[in-house]
C-alpha cells in the first residue's frame, strides 16, 4: 500500500466512522495531569476488582502507548482501526494515535465477521486494536497491535487497586462500545473538557452492578442505552393493571406527594443514581419515558 493511497479522503459510512481531530484533547489532557496530577481520570473494574488511573499515570500512558505506536511503524500516514467496549485501553490508544498525527476510526464492535470482513477491506487500516480473543481472531488481517507490548514495562503503583468512593468526587459513567455512532468523540470531548473521573464497567451484563458501585454523578449514554434503561425500570414496576401499579402511576402524577419522593428515590438508588447531576443528551432527542423524565427534572 502506497503513502499516496493512504493519503486520499476515506469514503466511510457506518458502521465505520472517523474520529475526527480533537484539536484540544492532549491540550486539555497536559492541563489536568498539571493541575490535578493525583485526582482520578479513569476507572475500570477488571476480574471483579476496580482499578483506578490518576492524571498523571493517563498522561504518562499515552506518551508511552505513543512511543510504542512509532516503534511499530505508525505515523501520520496510518490508520488505527478500534472496535470494542468503551474503557481506559482504547481511549488512550486513541489520544496516543491522534498525538502521532494518524487517523482513528472505529468500527462497530457488534459486526458479523462477514460484515466485519468486508469494512477492513475498504477501511483498509495500517493497525487496529479489539477486545475479546474472539474479536481478535478475525482482524487478524488487520495487524493488531498488543496493548500490554505497546504500553511496556509500568510501575505497579501507578495503578491503584484500592477502591473508594468520596461523596465528593465527581463521576462521569459509560456503559457504551463502537456500537454508539459518534460515541467516542462525545465520551473524550466531555471527559476531557470536564475534568471529572470517567468509569467504566467490566462488561455490559454487570453494568447495573458495577454503577450501583460508582454511584456516578454524570451519564455519557446513547439515547438507545437511555432507552435500555427506560426499559430497566418498567421491568421492575408492578404489571399494568393492577392496585400496585396505578398506585406508582399516581403517585408521579402528584409532584407534592410524599409516596411519590419515596419511589423516585429508590428507583434512583437501585440504579445506582443517587449522586446523579448530569446527563449527556443529543441536542435533537426523542420522546422518552416518564421515569427518565423525572430523572432529568430532578437534575435540571
Amino acid at each position: 500500500m502506497s503513502v499516496h493511497e493512504l493519503k486520499r479522503p476515506l469514503a466511510l459510512e457506518w458502521p465505520a466512522e472517523l474520529l475526527g481531530n480533537l484539536p484540544k484533547a492532549l491540550e486539555q489532557l497536559h492541563h489536568w495531569a498539571q493541575i490535578t496530577p493525583l485526582h482520578t481520570a479513569l476507572r475500570h473494574k477488571r476480574q471483579g476488582q476496580w482499578y483506578a488511573w490518576r492524571w498523571i499515570d493517563t498522561l504518562r500512558d499515552v506518551e508511552r502507548l505513543a512511543d510504542g505506536l512509532r516503534q511499530q511503524g505508525f505515523n501520520e500516514q496510518s490508520r488505527l482501526a478500534l472496535s470494542g467496549a468503551f474503557e481506559p485501553n482504547l481511549l488512550l490508544l486513541a489520544l496516543a494515535a491522534q498525538s502521532i498525527g494518524g487517523q482513528v476510526l472505529t468500527l462497530a464492535d457488534n459486526l458479523e465477521p462477514e460484515v466485519l470482513y468486508q469494512q477492513l477491506w475498504r477501511i483498509r487500516p495500517t493497525h487496529s486494536y479489539a477486545q475479546g480473543r474472539q474479536q481478535v481472531r478475525h482482524w487478524q488481517s488487520a495487524n493488531p497491535v498488543d496493548f500490554a507490548q505497546l504500553l511496556g514495562p509500568v510501575d505497579p503503583a501507578q495503578h491503584l487497586h484500592r477502591w473508594w468512593q468520596p461523596s465528593a468526587e465527581t463521576a462521569l459513567w459509560s456503559e457504551e462500545g463502537t456500537h454508539w455512532q459518534g460515541g467516542l468523540a462525545v465520551v473524550l470531548e466531555q471527559w476531557l473538557n470536564s475534568g471529572h473521573g470517567l468509569a467504566f464497567p467490566e462488561s455490559s451484563g454487570s453494568a447495573r452492578r458495577d454503577r450501583s458501585e460508582v454511584a456516578p454523578t454524570g451519564l455519557l449514554l446513547s439515547p438507545e442505552r437511555l432507552q435500555h434503561l427506560a426499559d430497566d425500570i418498567e421491568s421492575r414496576l408492578a404489571p399494568h393493571g393492577t392496585w400496585r401499579r396505578r398506585l406508582c402511576d399516581w403517585a408521579i402524577a402528584h409532584p407534592q406527594s410524599g409516596l411519590r419522593q419515596l419511589l423516585k428515590s429508590r428507583v434512583r438508588r437501585l440504579l445506582g443514581f443517587q449522586r446523579l447531576s448530569y446527563i449527556w443528551q443529543p441536542l435533537k432527542s426523542t420522546a422518552e419515558s416518564v421515569w427518565l423524565a423525572e430523572l432529568k427534572r430532578d437534575i435540571a
